[in-house]
């Protein structure tokens, strides 16, 4: 891993909002105008306002949703809203959340990591990003000067050793607490003992990180690295030679990965015996039953096996499941398909769906945007109800697909890959408004 750095975060100063809960907010990515709406409602200083500005009626050039950003962040530091750490920390952080019924605790922590390109070190990418996105949070970082949400990156270590040295650290002292929308917990811990964050530097100094989320900011902190130097304004002890990262061992207990289903739209819709009929001789197929409520049972059959080549299918014009498992002559279609890819990416769930299923034997290339859903209830839902973007008709067609894994995500980002989009469903997402990490002198500096 290149090497990792204390940062001096800026915090929220609770004397002035009170209940560290109403200011923090989800990644921009997965706000949608409802919850953007709750989080505007829920406190005039709350992170949304940074991460993810309303557009205005009448928003021109110079003053935009990025420049109200950019005065928020200002207002708040001059008021003393938001005060910046005295010494250089790292920040424990430990996450208390639920899924599929049993309690997990994800253990972490924030610093700074160098920068370096994708394809030029050991840091890696899993997942392809696009041009709009990162234009979205250039924008963002030149007006605020600030890493506003973390990278979130995993690491190799079979021990936990690291995360150990930190929490043994932190087990007397009071964190701080924050109980996001979906009722997950978090906990930071500010560190500023220099012998241990150069314990921990050293320790991880030779490991490898995949990049688990953060790939478009990722990104984005080094284009902006470079129009820094562009412009003759970085030096070697600027902050933007960093950005701010989240680090999770991928042997850590909490480190689970949630399946994405896919709802698709732009198909035509189908029956069990059109599937059937598509799927030909690379699937063994099952009838599994009919109704929305079968959804349940097929994820269980599908996670119980814990074959990345197992599908299920909802075909709405007889409301029927069927039950795919890719077979020899399926995998040997795959290779000839998808023959520039390696044999770990063959053998995804999302890429024989995508790649074999629906580009291929059904002949399907750039439909719209599926709906991507992560729980099994979710899809149930979709299938009673319809498209809420398409009037409530039914959707298509409907799979229930295994998701990626930690192994996965090391073994193709190793081999110079990217996995489809949506392989990956990291659970549960990091907080904004923890910690934000300026790239320039703040004016309490």
């Amino acid at each position: 891993m290149p090497e990792i750095q204390a940062i001096r975060g800026l915090r929220y100063d609770l004397g002035h909002v009170g209940s560290l809960s109403d200011v923090v907010a989800p990644p921009y990515d997965v706000i949608g105008p409802e919850l953007q709406d709750e989080l505007y409602k829920k406190h005039p200083a709350n992170a949304v306002r940074l991460i993810l500005n309303r557009e205005e009626p009448g928003d021109d050039d110079a003053n935009d949703r990025y420049h109200r950003a950019e005065r928020f962040l200002k207002t708040w530091i001059r008021e003393g809203v938001l005060s910046q750490e005295a010494d250089p920390a790292i920040y424990v952080y430990h996450q208390e959340f639920e899924a599929a019924g049993t309690k997990y605790v994800r253990h972490g922590f924030m610093a700074g990591v160098k920068l370096v390109r994708f394809g030029e070190g050991n840091i890696y990418p899993h997942e392809e990003t696009h041009s709009s996105a990162k234009a979205d949070r250039l924008k963002l970082f030149n007006a605020t000067k600030t890493n506003l949400s973390q990278i979130f990156g995993l690491y190799p270590d079979p021990g936990n050793q690291t995360q150990k040295l930190l929490d043994d650290y932190v087990i007397d002292k009071t964190p701080l607490v924050a109980t996001d929308h979906l009722g997950v917990v978090h906990r930071l811990w500010p560190v500023t003992d220099l012998p241990i964050i150069s314990q921990v530097a050293t320790a991880i100094a030779d490991a490898p990180m995949y990049v688990a989320d953060g790939h478009h900011r990722f990104e984005t902190a080094c284009n902006y690295k470079d129009q820094l130097a562009e412009s003759g304004e970085l030096t070697a002890g600027h902050p933007a030679n960093y950005v701010m990262t989240m680090l999770v061992s991928m042997s850590d207990d909490g480190m689970i990965v949630l399946p994405t289903h896919r709802m698709f739209r732009g198909l035509p819709a189908m029956s069990s015996s059109d599937l059937v009929a598509k799927l030909g001789d690379y699937f063994d197929v099952a009838l599994a039953g009919q109704g929305a409520e079968q959804a349940d049972m097929i994820w269980t059959d599908i996670a119980t096996a814990d074959n990345q080549g197992q599908i299920g299918f909802y075909c709405p014009i007889d409301n029927t499941w069927v039950m795919a498992t890719i077979n020899e002559a399926g995998m040997t279609k795959m290779a000839e398909i998808a023959a520039e890819h390696s044999e770990d990416w063959q053998g995804l769930g999302v890429s024989i769906l995508h790649g074999l299923v629906i580009e291929n034997l059904l002949g399907a290339k750039d439909l719209p945007k599926a709906n991507y859903v992560h729980l099994v209830s979710e899809v149930e839902e979709g299938i009673e109800k319809g498209d809420p973007d398409n009037g409530g008709q039914p959707y298509p067609l409907a799979a229930i697909v295994m998701p990626a894994t930690i192994d996965h995500i090391r073994s193709i980002s190793e081999h110079g890959e990217r996995m489809p989009a949506k392989s990956t469903y990291f659970y549960p997402k990091l907080l904004s408004g923890l910690v934000f990490n300026p790239l320039a002198k703040t004016s309490s500096s």
